[in-house]
């Protein structure tokens, strides 16, 4: 389980005036196989927002993600430049999302069911691009419509920024949570309702 910072039919959508200020950006919504036709410019975007050199880690993550039931990505385009993207599937009712909680919750905020939860597990947007509202519509776009009735995330603590984004946002942190792995952060988990209407402005009605 991580955040650092579904099958669909793609559309894309061009905000009037840019975003922010900015014109031509350009969003668009990618299933699982058109996002691995992507895959090398995400790894890119991605090394070059968290440092890492090319280990081959995100490649083998992102395969295996983006081959998840009811994958989704969100991404944002300025002159066919990538500069960032969000993306998640539905949690499915054997989900290890909720495994690794620091405390337990009760059983009614973890059981999974088809249809309860959309994990948000990536929001990316260039250093360059940020303060824009890019991260924001990505964010929106990801969300809009989405027949589940809640979403979820983690961030870490110390992500000043993105605790502020996210709660601004609607979100509300639940646990906090610590992967198994062996010098894994400690990260908070949060959750949103869905269909608040929000996220009206993407798409037809």
């Amino acid at each position: 389980m991580g955040f650092h910072g579904v099958s669909w039919v793609s559309g894309s959508w061009e905000e009037d005036g840019g975003v922010g200020g900015q014109p031509g950006i350009m969003f668009e919504l990618l299933d699982g196989t058109q996002a691995g036709a992507h895959a090398d410019e995400l790894r890119a975007l991605h090394a070059e927002v968290y440092g890492r050199g090319d280990d081959g880690s995100f490649a083998g993550r992102f395969r295996v993600l983006r081959r998840q039931p009811g994958f989704v990505l969100a991404e944002a385009r300025h002159g066919g430049y990538l500069v960032g993207y969000a993306c998640g599937m539905p949690l499915r009712p054997s989900t290890s999302w909720w495994r690794h909680l620091t405390a337990p919750l009760p059983d009614e905020v973890t059981a999974e069911h088809p249809g309860r939860t959309f994990a948000l597990v990536e929001l990316v947007v260039r250093a360059s691009w940020r303060r824009q509202g890019i991260a924001e519509a990505l964010h929106d776009l990801i969300l809009a419509k989405r027949p589940e009735e809640r979403a979820t995330l983690t961030v870490l603590p110390t992500a000043i920024a993105a605790q502020h984004a996210f709660r601004k946002w609607g979100w509300r942190k639940v646990a906090r949570a610590r992967d198994a792995a062996p010098g894994s952060p400690v990260s908070d988990v949060l959750i949103i309702t869905l269909g608040q209407g929000r996220s009206a402005r993407w798409g037809p009605p």
